[in-house]
């Protein structure tokens, strides 16, 4: 009895065991997909990311979302990304130029931009030329960044010469003075005065045809999930992702 006793407690560690370890197989068969994006990209982005993981059991999408040019440097300096997209093609040339990409770039839709304003337009804006307007607290993207790029390229068409109060990373920092109250207006993309609702009012104006931006995709060089980067950006370029793209404003590149 004490002998078969024993027997039954060695099988059962080996069940516990067992078990164990196959916990630990699958924990290391999850898969953390890194996609670098534009911070203009990001609710489509997330909704598409949902859409990835639903199609790849055990497979999480990170999103690092911030300027064009901030994510390249992060790139250039060793942050493990698998996908890179970018708000302009320029930003997108400094990533080939270094080397760092594993398939030709393509473009998979395009952006301009809008005037936006607080609510109820307190500065009273009406065009571009309004925002040369004195003491008009004007708050644009920094030059680096494809929505500052943009903003240079506008204004030059437009032969104005702004002065903003201060120049931000991304275009998202630039809709936060506006909703925040800290600025009377500020450059930004369509789908940004979209995606802020009732907080701000969208103003278009003629020059912004001169300075449309197409965004660019591409795998990262050794990327740890390059076969996974792929489907993600197949995804984004197939119809699915266009769908969703169209839905918050975006145009086709």
């Amino acid at each position: 009895m004490k002998h078969r006793a024993r027997l039954a407690a060695a099988a059962a560690g080996v069940i516990v065991l067992a078990a164990g370890c196959a916990s630990t197989d699958s924990t290391e068969e999850s898969v953390t997909l890194q996609v670098f994006a534009a911070a203009s990209l990001q609710e489509p982005f997330e909704e598409l990311g949902e859409q990835f993981e639903a199609q790849h059991e055990g497979v999480e999408v990170q999103f690092n979302l911030a300027g064009s040019s901030t994510l390249v440097e992060q790139i250039r300096q060793g942050a493990p990304a698998d996908v890179f997209a970018s708000a302009d093609t320029s930003t997108m040339d400094t990533l080939v130029d270094a080397g760092l990409h594993s398939a030709d770039p393509v473009d998979f839709t395009s952006n301009t931009l809008m005037i936006a304003v607080p609510a109820g337009n307190p500065a009273e804006v009406s065009d571009l030329s309004s925002l040369t307007a004195d003491n008009l607290n004007l708050v644009v993207c920094a030059p680096q960044v494809p929505c500052g790029a943009a903003t240079a390229t506008v204004q030059e068409a437009a032969g104005l010469e702004l002065a903003p109060v201060s120049e931000e990373q991304s275009v998202t920092d630039v809709l936060h003075k506006i909703t925040s109250g800290e600025a009377d207006a500020g450059l930004v993309y369509v789908t940004d005065v979209l995606r802020a609702g009732d907080s701000v009012e969208g103003i278009a104006f003629p020059e912004a045809a001169s300075a449309v931006n197409r965004y660019p995709i591409t795998t990262v060089k050794d990327a740890e999930n390059a076969e996974l980067g792929q489907e993600f950006v197949d995804l984004v370029r197939g119809e699915s992702g266009q769908a969703v793209l169209e839905e918050y404003g975006f145009t086709a590149p």
